[in-house]
């Protein structure tokens, strides 16, 4: 559920462990609401809901978790780290930040109907003015989304 969490809304894996479907779920339709002491720097942020995937995967958060987190009520968030940990690791799994990757590439396409330059579209370079436009702005929200505060931090995500 926490993997399902990372690739719909790009989460960091602090924050899908200490999801609450509840309370994330409590504001308007059309997105999620993330406790500032769940994020980075306690930055509360809210990531919107836009395809019936991610409706899917918050049903399915809501009935493992009913009205708690993603962290089993007998269980401390180092205990819950500890075996999402050595889960992932016995299924082979590795540098699931990739999984914020995936995330913000596909907003990009989303957002701006090509691709992004870390996934074969065009670069900086080969866009024209009114494309610089739209590239920015969609860095924007797509680092808002994230919980960054900066456009540059897009190119990790992103490229240039």
């Amino acid at each position: 559920m926490s993997l399902d969490l990372q690739r719909a809304f790009g989460l960091r894996r602090e924050e899908c462990l200490k999801f609450q479907p509840a309370y994330a779920m409590s504001g308007d339709n059309d997105k999620i609401l993330l406790k500032a002491s769940w994020c980075k720097g306690g930055r509360a942020r809210e990531v919107p809901i836009l395809t019936d995937y991610q409706r899917d995967v918050l049903d399915r958060a809501a009935a493992l978790a009913g009205a708690g987190s993603m962290i089993d009520a007998r269980q401390s968030y180092i205990e819950r780290l500890k075996q999402y940990e050595n889960a992932t690791n016995r299924a082979g799994l590795s540098k699931l930040h990739g999984l914020r990757h995936e995330y913000a590439q596909r907003r990009y396409l989303e957002l701006t109907g090509w691709a992004s330059p870390a996934n074969g579209g065009p670069t900086s370079k080969e866009l024209n003015t009114e494309q610089k436009a739209i590239d920015l702005k969609t860095r924007l929200q797509i680092s808002n989304e994230l919980g960054h505060n900066r456009e540059a931090i897009t190119a990790v995500y992103l490229g240039r």
